[in-house]
């Protein structure tokens, strides 16, 4: 069996491309870099950009199923067109939590993606993660420098997601049957307020970590040269939406793997490198 994945460098991608190898099937990593790849020994690497369908011509040719990246959303009927008539016969699609809802943030995109493969004909799994547990990143520069993290919303609850966990089922879609036209919406073990996040992440590093809460203007301010504008009131907007509103708890990733979904906790031990 072959299968391509697509968006092979990126967060999931990576342990994707892992433990297909692990499963001693033949790998294609599609990546618009090959020469920074830096994936492992065994992997076929190959130049492709799924915003340019015109570069992926001879990428899906004599694979049987593909790990498709939602980065395809603007031309997702195209790359798509392009997977079929290469004669693959599976897609497992990278979405989100977000897809059913256009105004949340990627689910218009998330949304258009999953209806070109859904349209195609083809065997097709939609993985939904909701927060990356490696969203916690944002506060490691402060965390290192001075065991600090300042935040805004201190009590909105979130589940997040272990990679590791994202990429098990992505794996499970792509190498067993039983989940096919399954859309699978996947959080971790833990709905934790932000206040509860720093807990866990420095109960994994051995530290006391101290926190300030910012109001929405302060944490305006800190993040202007960070972010742009648009994604900053974004952000707080729907934070303050979600005060009072944990998001909920799924099993999914025990249903689909056989075992527990990762803590943030687990998360934090296995990244504690990043904020040391």
């Amino acid at each position: 069996m072959r299968i391509v994945v697509t968006g092979a460098t990126g967060t999931v991608g990576r342990r994707v491309v892992a433990r297909l190898l692990a499963a001693g099937v033949e790998v294609r990593a599609v990546t618009r870099q090959p020469e920074a790849a830096a994936l492992p020994a065994g992997v076929e690497v190959v130049a492709g950009d799924l915003e340019r369908p015109e570069t992926l011509d001879q990428v899906f040719v004599g694979a049987d199923r593909v790990y498709l990246f939602p980065a395809a959303a603007p031309v997702a009927d195209e790359v798509v067109q392009r997977i079929r008539l290469a004669g693959v016969r599976r897609i497992v699609v990278l979405s989100g939590t977000t897809a059913d809802d256009p105004d949340e943030a990627g689910g218009e995109d998330y949304r258009l993606v999953e209806r070109a493969v859904e349209r195609s004909g083809l065997e097709w799994t939609h993985v939904r993660p909701g927060m990356f547990a490696g969203n916690a990143r944002d506060w490691a520069e402060s965390i290192r420098a001075e065991g600090v993290v300042r935040l805004v919303y201190g009590d909105v609850a979130q589940a997040p997601v272990h990679e590791d966990d994202i990429a098990e089922v992505a794996v499970a879609a792509l190498l067993t049957d039983g989940h096919v036209g399954a859309r699978y919406p996947l959080s971790g073990p833990e709905s934790l307020t932000k206040f509860e996040q720093v807990q866990a992440i420095g109960r994994a590093l051995g530290r006391e970590l101290t926190v300030e809460e910012l109001t929405p203007e302060q944490w305006r301010e800190a993040m202007a040269e960070e972010l742009p504008e648009e994604v900053t009131e974004w952000l707080l907007d729907l934070w303050a939406k979600r005060v009072g509103r944990p998001e909920p708890v799924l099993s999914t990733v025990e249903q689909v793997t056989g075992r527990p979904a990762r803590t943030l906790e687990e998360w934090a031990i296995d990244h504690a490198e990043d904020f040391r």
